[in-house]
């Protein structure tokens, strides 16, 4: 998302610079300058340069572009590309860093009813969007049979609980049961895979054939391979793959993860259930049973995706930014 937006700001004429630390790593390509700090991680209040506008996207760095701000260097928005507090550890920085700035963008609706319930604050909504790279390539009419595809990340570290990966292969292995010949298909990234003993063993099991995209490009290849794309994650602010799935052709199988109601509709374009219900391998195999179903959701889908774009995205962020610096003078 980040690398998205500073290109397209970039795009239109404007001056970006990045900060970021010694350890930081850059895995998509961007057009903007990047300036190192000093420091190992953090950036500290001193590395900002005056500008018009500073953005922070993190709880970790909401005081040190607060306090830039402070001292005249730039008005302080914050994008919030996930809501910390019910996300990740350390819930006693997270939550009280929102009451720190009341000039705030956000991913979706979902993502700005809860701030704006928990801290009284109405954040923007800038949406993700979709890169050209994914779109349909029409190779799934190859399939000779029906090819479920979902994406695993390293649960090491606690930062995917939210995915409910043992949940994903559960009502996977109760798929494969009912349609063994079928064709299942785990997804990781390759650094992930590499860094990760748990996924590692379940490539070894031998269950699914595991592949390890190296870019977007792959990635989109792979999408159209799938028929049904499945996806488990119970919390997500925008929850990207299953839209770039849907744009790639695949028809969409997911629980309700908050970010997700802004582009699902049950039933239309997508098959939708809450945890609680589970119901994921009930939908699954409702769409392997039904193929005029399951191909009247994947087109719906595609349809729905055509407005996700990274131009819409850039445009809210601009539109946010000039209304924000607007009304704060």
């Amino acid at each position: 998302m980040l690398a998205e937006i500073t290109n397209g700001l970039v795009d239109h004429g404007h001056e970006v610079i990045i900060l970021m630390p010694k350890t930081g790593v850059i895995e998509y390509p961007i057009k903007s300058t990047v300036k190192r700090t000093a420091e190992l991680y953090g950036i500290p209040e001193s590395s900002y340069p005056k500008a018009d506008v500073i953005v922070s996207n993190y709880y970790t760095l909401i005081d040190a572009a607060e306090n830039a701000s402070r001292n005249k260097k730039g008005i302080h928005i914050r994008i919030s590309l996930c809501y910390e507090p019910t996300f990740l550890p350390e819930q006693e920085l997270s939550f009280p860093s929102y009451h720190v700035t009341p000039n705030l963008i956000v991913l979706s609706k979902w993502q700005q009813d809860l701030i704006r319930l928990n801290h009284g604050i109405t954040g923007s909504i800038v949406p993700v969007g979709i890169s050209d790279q994914f779109y349909n390539m029409g190779t799934r009419l190859l399939n000779k049979v029906p090819n479920l595809t979902a994406i695993l990340r390293r649960p090491e570290g606690g930062h995917s609980w939210h995915r409910e990966q043992d949940y994903l292969l559960e009502q996977l292995a109760i798929v494969q049961k009912s349609y063994p010949n079928a064709k299942y298909t785990l997804i990781s990234p390759p650094n992930e895979l590499a860094a990760s003993k748990a996924l590692q063993m379940i490539k070894a099991s031998g269950k699914y054939r595991y592949l390890t995209p190296a870019d977007d490009r792959e990635l989109a290849y792979h999408y159209n391979e799938a028929d049904i794309f499945v996806n488990s994650s119970t919390y997500d602010t925008a929850s990207l793959p299953g839209l770039e799935a849907m744009k790639c052709g695949a028809a969409l199988v997911t629980t309700y993860n908050g970010g997700n109601l802004d582009y699902c509709k049950h039933g239309v374009n997508s098959l939708l259930s809450y945890r609680y219900e589970n119901r994921l391998a009930e939908d699954v195999m409702t769409l392997l049973s039904q193929p005029n179903l399951r191909n009247e959701i994947a087109l719906n889908g595609e349809k729905e995706t055509e407005k996700w774009t990274w131009k819409r995205s850039v445009d809210a962020f601009l539109n946010a930014v000039h209304s924000i610096r607007k009304t704060t003078g």
